[in-house]
């Protein structure tokens, strides 16, 4: 796919992992032109084997290549989690994005749900208070602050995209089943929201095409305990599921006990009054849709 053509979307994918390389596969379907970065050579070798224009990016600097493709890049989307430096990508900009990007015509900024914290339960939107806990949630609203004010300076609307839990072919309930790492872990009234990240590609394509800016959740439409999800996937797959565990008393890492630290309902509510459709808002057709065509393999 000929780099730069006049008229075509140009998209940059800072981050081709999971969801990034979800986006550049959309990305390619539409016809736009897609780039994106990886952290090694191999990775990249194997996005430019799925037609992705592939860069190294390790977050310690941009060679001249990936500088000339940035400046041919009229979509950005940044997938990089940042660090407790700041955004890696804005990094090297410095203040300077309009210089390394001057065909930039709109921002996508990958965030998490995780900025709301703990709710108690309640539903929240867009304008909910953010109440992220210290380190990782803090350090992604610190971000989304970071690329909206970059996108303010150049005049170019930032779509910041609060992604729910992310599954999809390859990364599910039935591939930890299989493995006999899936657990029922039962906290009392806690449910957390999730996305099919091929619901994650088409929202982003979605909002880059129409050229808009803001908040977004991007989340199904059913928040719901963990364990009911393990058990609807064991149906399906004709196996029995594993005893649940109280939460209190199961072993768990740091970071997985942190998750259930927030109880939330998310509303997708502001994207669907956009005209947007998930395909996959509700978890069981999900699973349904990945057990029946095999592509819960990946």
């Amino acid at each position: 796919m000929a780099a730069g053509g006049s008229g075509m979307m140009q998209m940059m994918i800072s981050g081709c992992g999971y969801s990034g390389a979800a986006i550049a596969a959309a990305g390619i379907e539409t016809g736009a032109g897609v780039a994106g970065t990886t952290r090694t050579i191999a990775k990249a070798e194997a996005l430019a084997g799925k037609g992705v224009e592939a860069f190294v990016f390790d977050g310690t600097g941009l060679d001249e290549a990936l500088k000339h493709r940035l400046s041919q890049v009229t979509h950005l989307v940044q997938s990089i989690p940042p660090d407790a430096a700041g955004d890696p990508l804005l990094r090297f900009a410095d203040h300077r994005l309009h210089a390394l990007c001057p065909r930039l015509e709109w921002i996508g900024y990958l965030s998490t749900v995780g900025v709301y914290g703990d709710q108690g339960g309640a539903w929240v939107d867009e304008e909910a208070e953010c109440r992220p806990s210290p380190g990782r949630s803090q350090d992604r609203v610190e971000a989304e602050q970071a690329w909206t004010a970059a996108g303010e300076a150049m005049g170019v609307p930032v779509a910041v995209l609060r992604l729910a839990g992310i599954y999809g072919p390859g990364r599910n309930a039935f591939v930890n089943l299989e493995r006999g790492t899936a657990r029922r872990i039962v906290k009392k009234d806690q449910v957390f929201n999730r996305i099919r990240v091929e619901d994650i590609a088409d929202a982003t394509l979605f909002l880059a095409g129409s050229g808009r800016g803001g908040i977004f959740n991007i989340t199904d439409d059913e928040p719901a305990p963990p364990q009911d999800v393990i058990a609807e996937a064991a149906r399906l797959m004709g196996v029995e599921p594993p005893p649940e565990q109280p939460f209190e008393t199961a072993e768990m890492t740091p970071m997985a006990r942190s998750f259930y630290g927030a109880n939330k309902r998310v509303s997708n509510g502001r994207i669907r009054r956009l005209g947007f459709r998930f395909s996959f808002p509700h978890y069981r057709m999900s699973l349904q849709q990945l057990w029946t065509t095999g592509l819960w393999r990946g």
